[in-house]
């Protein structure tokens, strides 16, 4: 297609969460001030990680892209030298911008597939080498249904970046969604602790390795930031995470304050 049916295509949808560039200048818009820099952020984070934990590429193998939103993650995929990626979302806009993106792309059809549904509703058997489950744990009330469902896809490696409640033991804590559109299954879903992804990771034979921040800029990122939200990598071989830096379990709201008001009170001490 040429840049102005493009431009009209992308035109099209009401709104978009990510922002792609193409050739000949034409992009996506930037929906929200430090998107772009919260996604470029997200991917040194974690998805380094998985590459630097793969050997460099996903030449090779078969990646599930669970909500995949509009494809960042299944392009970064492909453009890392996964052989297949299938992506799917509830949504069937996501599902259209996600075609148009690899469309645009010029991705051989045969490397992709982008499927609305419910994932609970899907079967895999084994197909998949990586899991990719970004952005779902916290909207899903279904948390040991979904580490069984991505274990059954035959998943060696499974990359979950999720928020998480700020509870110090092992905790599924019941929360409402802001927005209800997001929802896997139902509004009111279980946002695990930090302790409860990395036991439950462990009840279905994996290791799970809390990756410490490893942020330039936090523009965008309040949640990052605060400890709110984490990302996990699992694998069943616990000794291919040993180069992974663990990030330290997230400090009580209160503590962060008190630490703050001291960091501000010991540089106030200093000035002049």
């Amino acid at each position: 297609m040429n840049d102005q049916e493009l431009e009209e295509r992308i035109a099209a949808f009401p709104s978009w969460h990510y922002m792609f560039e193409f050739e000949g200048g034409v992009r996506t818009p930037v929906p929200w001030p430090g998107q772009i820099n919260r996604h470029r952020q997200r991917r040194r984070y974690f998805f380094d990680a998985l590459l630097a934990l793969m050997g460099g590429t996903l030449g090779g193998h078969r990646v599930l892209d669970l909500g995949c939103n509009a494809g960042l993650w299944s392009l970064s995929a492909i453009e890392s030298g996964a052989d297949f990626v299938l992506g799917i979302d509830a949504n069937q806009m996501y599902i259209d911008q996600a075609g148009l993106v690899f469309e645009a792309k010029g991705v051989e059809h045969s490397r992709y597939s982008f499927v609305r549904g419910n994932i609970f509703e899907q079967r895999f058997d084994g197909q998949f080498d990586v899991v990719l489950c970004l952005g779902i744990m916290e909207v899903s009330a279904k948390p040991v249904e979904l580490f069984e469902l991505m274990c059954g896809a035959g998943a060696k490696v499974i990359v979950i970046d999720t928020g998480i409640s700020r509870a110090r033991s092992s905790f599924f804590e019941v929360a409402k969604l802001h927005e209800p559109r997001n929802r896997v299954d139902h509004e009111l879903v279980l946002m695990p602790s930090f302790q409860a992804v990395i036991e439950l990771a462990a009840e279905f034979g994996l290791q799970a390795v809390p990756l410490a921040h490893n942020m330039t800029d936090y523009t965008g990122m309040d949640d990052y930031r605060e400890e709110r939200r984490m990302a996990f990598m699992c694998a069943a071989d616990g000794g291919s995470l040993a180069g992974l830096e663990r990030a330290r379990a997230p400090r009580p709201p209160a503590l962060r304050w008190l630490e703050q008001q001291t960091s501000a009170r010991r540089g106030g001490r200093h000035r002049g």
